[in-house]
């Protein structure tokens, strides 16, 4: 039992690193609006490593992981009764490795395979009314002082690699339901963003040991300060704090809650007429004595149609 005890609190912390835990993100711009009809097709990478702090009686020490992630993005934006919304879709691939020492003894594992996919659908439902074309820029022309809201649901789906006797996966086996509550207010080349969103795990009753997991929602709030220049190139400033998330293995608390700062920077510059390059930095902190602490460098390249 003590042994069993220790895999789940081992895989618990580590998932967090690949599956729909490492899902707080530092995204600026989600709430943008588009002109009706825009796609938008994206690939991107993005490479993170990453310390990890276990409870001594894990008998775990000095944990790192290290992981390439491969993202193929969709956006398409739409009119839904009058106001601007978008469908965004993002599939991963990922290349994952962990080490450290159990029980003094190195040891590794290392997973290749898709990770769990996100959709997400958002409504722009006051500043940002369903425009085309010419009609769309002219109306932000006139509204160089604009204040935008809208709601989101992200959803997680459980299709990434899983395997019930595997300790590590790279999928978590379970729906992830994000709602989502953001406001961007511009004033000339500069806009203030603000998101507040809840996770809302499902159970895995399938979690590795014929064991059932379940998790209390994390609460996640971020900001982002942006300056768009006249030749339309971007820098962004974001950061962003979550709490809660602790786990119940078959009715028992694991003490594993989440509190954790990340803090990013990002840059967007436009190459031709519908083209675009994104390079941004993300680092995670954990508040708390068991937990991990990761920095990650994303690059992607976005074209409009």
């Amino acid at each position: 039992m003590r042994h069993q005890r220790i895999i789940i609190g081992t895989a618990l912390v580590f998932l967090s690193f690949t599956g729909a835990g490492f899902a707080q993100d530092i995204e600026p711009r989600r709430w943008t609006p588009l002109p009706v009809g825009m796609n938008v097709l994206g690939a991107g990478v993005i490479f993170t490593d990453g310390d990890i702090a276990f409870d001594p009686v894990l008998e775990l020490e000095d944990a790192t992981v290290d992981v390439k992630t491969t993202i193929v993005s969709y956006l398409h934006a739409f009119d839904l009764w009058g106001q601007s919304a978008r469908f965004d879709t993002q599939l991963p691939y990922k290349d994952a490795r962990w080490e450290g020492l159990l029980a003094g003894e190195p040891a590794a594992a290392e997973r290749r395979g898709l990770g769990d996919p996100r959709v997400r659908l958002s409504v722009n439902f006051l500043g940002a009314p369903a425009l085309k074309g010419k009609e769309f820029q002219a109306y932000r022309a006139s509204h160089p002082v604009n204040t935008v809201v809208g709601a989101a649901l992200a959803v997680t789906l459980p299709l990434g690699e899983n395997k019930k006797d595997k300790l590590l996966n790279l999928g978590e086996n379970r729906f992830v339901f994000r709602p989502q509550l953001g406001f961007v207010h511009t004033r000339g080349h500069w806009s203030y963003e603000l998101t507040g969103s809840v996770f809302l795990y499902t159970d895995n009753d399938d979690f590795f040991g014929n064991n059932k997991r379940e998790q209390d929602p994390l609460f996640a709030l971020q900001t982002h300060l942006t300056y768009i220049s006249p030749q339309h190139w971007w820098v962004s400033l974001g950061a962003a704090h979550d709490r809660g998330g602790e786990s119940t293995i078959n009715g028992d608390k694991k003490d594993d809650e989440r509190r954790d700062l990340l803090y990013g920077l990002s840059a967007g510059l436009p190459i031709g007429s519908s083209s675009s390059v994104k390079v941004a930095y993300v680092g995670s902190r954990s508040n708390e004595d068991i937990g991990k602490d990761s920095d990650s460098v994303a690059f992607a390249f976005s074209t409009r149609f």
